[in-house]
């Protein structure tokens, strides 16, 4: 599939000027022997240059903190949480989104990732497509995106033209926008609601910015995703209530779950989370207060989800 031709002499000169302005895209000066070192030191390099991802991040902490509060006010207003990207940065978001439902047991379609050129796009890249200005809108139109909505735009270079015009377009419709980049002068920072900059300098190998750059905008996702669940009631302690048991291992998880949080034994877990539908949330509830399922549930309900107010606000009466 291919969506533009390549443009003209004028024009890659300037998008090579462009390059040259990005820190995500310079020559690395402490690997610029990688090519002649032993494996071991290559290793030894990426692995020095990967330490400084997390300190990166630590920087925008603050920023990443206004983008949790606008995706938990969506969540709030049964609105949704869109990534959109091209090339890795699609497919980081499209991680981040199909973990939720397993992981927190929210509908298929309450965290959504888009990604240029459409699912296929997620193995093999399509040609243009993160140039495509129309594609943008397209795919933001094909799942009613509206003002309820948090729309994340990720592109490590923070130039791309599919990102640009999406963050754009949820602009007219009043939506919250967040964009995540490594460029400090990314284009992408200046248009949306809050911009989020984690500037993880050059890469070990030019330009591979599916290295420190994909790194951490993974570790962002991560946080914006992980931080809302909670923020809704989604935990309990640091234990994940609302996993959705589908297989052995998710099975046996739900079971420790719950004997983590209450103490139990196994064959008590077992049971109770069988009486319960294997809801987590519901079996804690019911083993810590000695509650029946029909009033775990109305319990559950009356307190938004939040199984600690639901414990607190039983032992009240």
């Amino acid at each position: 599939m291919s969506i533009t031709s390549k443009g003209s002499m004028a024009d890659e000169q300037s998008l090579i000027a462009e390059l040259e302005s990005m820190v995500s895209e310079k020559q690395n000066p402490d690997t610029l022997e990688i090519d002649l070192l032993p494996t071991s030191h290559v290793l030894t390099l990426i692995n020095q240059q990967d330490h400084k991802v997390a300190t990166a991040i630590e920087k925008v902490i603050p920023e990443i903190t206004i983008a949790v509060e606008y995706i938990i006010e969506a969540f709030k207003k049964n609105g949704r949480l869109i990534y959109l990207g091209a090339g890795t940065s699609g497919r980081l978001g499209v991680l981040d989104a199909v973990e939720c439902p397993p992981t927190f047991s929210v509908p298929d379609d309450m965290v959504i990732g888009l990604i240029a050129g459409g699912g296929s796009a997620m193995y093999k890249a399509v040609e243009g497509a993160e140039d495509s200005e129309t594609l943008a809108i397209n795919d933001l139109k094909a799942i009613d995106f509206n003002q309820n909505d948090v729309l994340v735009g990720i592109a490590a270079s923070g130039r791309t033209p599919y990102v640009i015009t999406a963050i754009n377009y949820a602009n007219t419709l009043n939506a919250r926008t967040v964009s995540v980049t490594c460029n400090p002068d990314a284009p992408i920072l200046k248009i949306a609601s809050v911009g989020i900059c984690a500037e993880v300098g050059p890469e070990a190998l030019t330009g591979s910015t599916r290295m420190k750059s994909g790194t951490a905008q993974k570790l962002i996702l991560n946080m914006l995703t992980t931080a809302s669940m909670i923020r809704i009631g989604k935990s309990y302690k640091n234990l994940m209530i609302d996993v959705h048991a589908s297989n052995e291992k998710l099975y046996a998880r739900a079971s420790r779950i719950v004997m983590q949080a209450t103490g139990c034994e196994h064959n008590l877990a077992r049971k109770t989370l069988e009486q319960a539908d294997y809801s987590a949330k519901l079996a804690i509830l019911m083993i810590l207060t000695g509650s029946p399922l029909d009033e775990a549930k109305v319990l559950i309900k009356s307190n938004h989800g939040f199984l600690r107010n639901a414990v607190k606000s039983h032992n009240e009466k």
